[in-house]
């Protein structure tokens, strides 16, 4: 196993646009964030769910496990 997580390389962090639901402003949250204040009006916008790591990180298969990584996936077959 390695010492530190591959994933928390920023380089492979992803970013999604959300609408700030106070004021419909566009606001970017990055795979690693929950939260993010609109700049704009300055309410809170949430990611849709919590990220976790098998979401999005390259790593997590190799990271976790193969058993527990299709545990945590319920046994989807994705790369």
């Amino acid at each position: 196993m390695p010492s530190q997580c591959p994933g928390q390389d920023i380089r492979k962090l992803r970013v999604a646009l959300y609408k700030c639901p106070n004021c419909g402003a566009e606001v970017e949250i990055f795979s690693d964030e929950l939260k993010i204040k609109c700049p704009k009006c300055g309410q809170y916008v949430y990611q849709e769910k919590m990220p976790s790591c098998i979401d999005w990180c390259a790593s997590a298969r190799q990271c976790l496990g193969e058993e527990r990584w299709q545990a945590l996936k319920g046994g989807e077959q994705s790369e």
